[in-house]
């Protein structure tokens, strides 16, 4: 029996989707190069053409052809992937708490003193964005 299809990209499908966000539209072999490099993670072409043609039919890229290759594209914004995946772990994993996820965070990261800071002071702009 398979698993059930997920609403969510796979992890390869996120590092595919990570090197369109940054750049694209790419072919397949300059996918496959930025995978190697900044993923350290060589696949073959055709599974690289094999990945992006499954995220395409699930929603997650757009090609478009030219010559005698496809081009790919994001059509999911990165906000939107990162927001329901952070959602889906809040529920999951912190009774959909956002107070028990970000304590977590808090106790279980590394974070010196300029990353609280920083921390604090988007908490503090969120607080004053509510209250307007």
């Amino acid at each position: 029996m398979s698993r059930p299809a997920s609403e969510h990209p796979t992890d390869l499908e996120l590092e595919l989707l990570k090197i369109l966000w940054d750049e694209s539209p790419l072919a397949v072999r300059d996918v496959r190069e930025r995978l190697a490099a900044e993923a350290a993670r060589p696949l073959t072409h055709s599974s690289v053409i094999t990945m992006l043609n499954i995220m395409h039919r699930k929603g997650f890229v757009k090609r478009r052809k030219q010559g005698k290759a496809f081009l790919f594209s994001p059509k999911v914004e990165k906000q939107s992937v990162t927001g329901g995946v952070v959602r889906d772990v809040m529920k999951k994993l912190f009774n959909d708490s956002p107070q028990e996820m970000v304590l977590n965070l808090l106790e279980t990261a590394d974070l010196d003193a300029e990353e609280l800071a920083e921390l604090r002071k988007m908490i503090n702009r969120k607080a004053r964005e509510e209250k307007s």
